[in-house]
């Protein structure tokens, strides 16, 4: 299941997206963030999935694989439907199921809203790591952050350490799956069992999982300080960021359609 996290991964392709300018990416991603909270109503996520899927194609991405990050999320996404549909009050549509337990209309949606909202959002910043390399993605955040130099904030080391772990995400997933499956080789039991269980059953997993993080930023920081890494001081690009053709048509279509979006949500 570790294996299945796409967030952080990166798929090198020659699509219509992966050349786009990661700021115009990252700018759109925080639009579409935006957009996913601002939908009130269902049927505003089936635009919202055509539109994704649109991205998809002229991604080159294969589908199933952006749909498998979905699956790490499932007692997320479960535990999320259940409270929404037991705590939401309202008209009743099931009156004191097993004795005690009313489930409502409002409920019912409002799990459900919560579901596509928080699955949407997933595959949505998906996209953004699969289609633009780690490289890429600090150039743009610390572009994007530049005026905040001047109050004295380290643009540079911040967009740095989030692009880092990000990156290591899989990396990290890929060590706890192979620590899995050798301590299920040695009787260990993560499968069997209720939640409780299963979270008592992961304890052994963190101690190897602490000193592999620890090893791996050594060796990390032994490798920057080697290449003569001493931040953003005196530091060039060798393929530095610049606006295209593209990334307009790319930001116009966006705005043009949330912007749609917003107006037939409102209408309605």
């Amino acid at each position: 299941m570790l294996k299945d996290i796409t967030i952080g991964q990166y798929i090198p392709s020659d699509s219509w997206v992966h050349r786009l300018d990661p700021r115009v990416k990252l700018i759109i991603s925080m639009l579409y963030i935006f957009m996913v909270f601002k939908i009130k109503a269902l049927w505003g996520f089936i635009p919202m999935a055509l539109a994704l899927l649109f991205v998809v194609y002229l991604a080159k991405l294969p589908l199933k694989y952006l749909l498998k990050g979905l699956k790490p999320l499932r007692m997320i996404l479960l535990i999320t439907f259940l409270v929404n549909l037991l705590m939401t009050p309202g008209e009743p549509l099931v009156y004191k199921a097993l004795g005690f337990i009313t489930i409502s209309k409002d409920g019912l949606e409002k799990a459900v809203y919560m579901c596509f909202r928080l699955s949407f959002l997933i595959v949505g910043t998906s996209i953004l790591t699969l289609t633009t390399s780690p490289i890429a993605l600090t150039e743009a955040i610390e572009n994007l952050l530049e005026p905040l130099k001047k109050i004295g904030i380290p643009i540079h080391e911040f967009a740095m350490m989030m692009t880092i772990a990000l990156r290591f995400i899989p990396t990290l997933m890929e060590e706890a799956d192979k620590i899995m499956k050798a301590q299920s080789a040695r009787g260990a039991d993560f499968e069997s069992g209720n939640i409780i269980s299963r979270a008592k059953n992961m304890v052994p997993l963190l101690v190897p999982m602490f000193l592999i993080s620890f090893h791996r930023a050594e060796e990390l920081g032994i490798a920057m300080e080697s290449r003569c890494y001493r931040g953003d001081q005196g530091r060039t690009r060798l393929n530095p960021l610049h606006y295209a053709g593209k990334d307009a048509v790319a930001v116009l279509g966006v705005l043009l359609f949330f912007g749609a979006l917003l107006a037939v949500q409102r209408w309605i």
